[in-house]
């Protein structure tokens, strides 16, 4: 049974990889592979053809392809999100239609870039959710990648005027303010809850947390870290969750780097026995052998590291 995000969504959404062979077509196999993975690891939800997912590489029968793979593999066991952000509304509403079709628990959409006014946004928003009608969206706010601001007072004015807006995939750096006006002002007599997922590739999760974050929405390639973050501090182990975090960190933030992220992490999942091949579609980055040299040295630190904490 497909199971719709909603606005008490809660846990970590994992921002799924686009596995590809060594000639950049879609590995399948590694797919299933992968989709196993995420799920053995405990994570709640999963979101594909995002932009760790490079989606904008991909094309529309690809895209749609690969969403309805994963979606069959998943099999209802968690809610699946599917980014369609698109140059246009026809693009995005069709490949929407099929994902939920298929089986998704709802779409991510995050805004055109240029939108310069949050007049302008809003105007956008309801074409986007006019066009597709009663889907469940996550609003993805990400002012590094799109260059638009959003404030507060228009991420509330966009889930009460559009109830279909049930989930707010936070990004925006730095943020923890926002995100705490946005969970104080949100569940009132005047504006309905809305579920708030952290992204950043989980930089601040503990402290997202902490401020009423609902838990994750980002890759690394150790999911069970950010599963086990939340099931912490949503079991009021704050100080538990932190030392979690901390064991992990120098790994999150050699992951965090820009423009070499995903190949950090496709490497990495690529070592753990997840996917095949670690190739990201040109224009893309590839890893140097010193690269490789210090991802071995942060993988053995951080498997002493946990032993430590063990």
């Amino acid at each position: 049974m497909t199971s719709l995000i909603n606005r008490n969504s809660e846990g970590v959404f994992i921002i799924a990889a686009t596995p590809f062979d060594d000639t950049g077509a879609i590995d399948y196999d590694s797919t299933d592979r992968m989709v196993d993975f995420y799920l053995e690891t405990g994570v709640s939800g999963m979101t594909i053809l995002g932009i760790m997912g490079e989606a904008p590489k991909m094309a529309g029968d690809e895209a749609q392809s690969f969403a309805s793979h994963v979606i069959k593999r998943v099999n209802g066991r968690v809610p699946v999100v599917v980014g369609v952000s698109a140059a246009g509304l026809d693009n995005m509403a069709r490949l929407s239609a099929t994902a939920m079709d298929a089986g998704a628990g709802g779409v991510m959409v995050a805004p055109q870039p240029g939108m310069a006014t949050e007049t302008k946004l809003k105007g956008y928003m309801a074409q986007v959710c006019a066009a597709l009608k009663d889907t469940p969206i996550c609003f993805q706010d990400y002012p590094q990648t799109t260059s638009v601001q959003v404030s507060v007072e228009t991420i509330l004015s966009l889930t009460v005027d559009h109830p279909q807006i049930v989930m707010l995939k936070h990004e925006d750096w730095p943020g923890l303010t926002k995100l705490s006006r946005v969970r104080a002002e949100t569940g009132t007599a005047d504006v309905p809850r809305l579920s708030i997922l952290t992204g950043n590739s989980a930089l601040f999760l503990a402290q997202e947390m902490q401020r009423g974050a609902d838990g994750a929405m980002t890759g690394f390639a150790y999911p069970e870290m950010l599963v086990q973050v939340v099931a912490r501090h949503k079991a009021g182990d704050v100080d538990g969750a932190e030392d979690l975090f901390d064991a992990y960190l120098p790994m999150v933030r050699y992951e965090q780097q820009l423009g070499l992220g995903l190949a950090i992490r496709k490497e990495v999942l690529r070592r753990r026995g997840v996917i095949a091949s670690n190739k990201v579609r040109a224009p893309g980055p590839a890893l140097t052998a010193r690269d490789h040299e210090e991802l071995t040295r942060l993988m053995a630190r951080l498997e002493k590291r946990l032993g430590e904490l063990n």
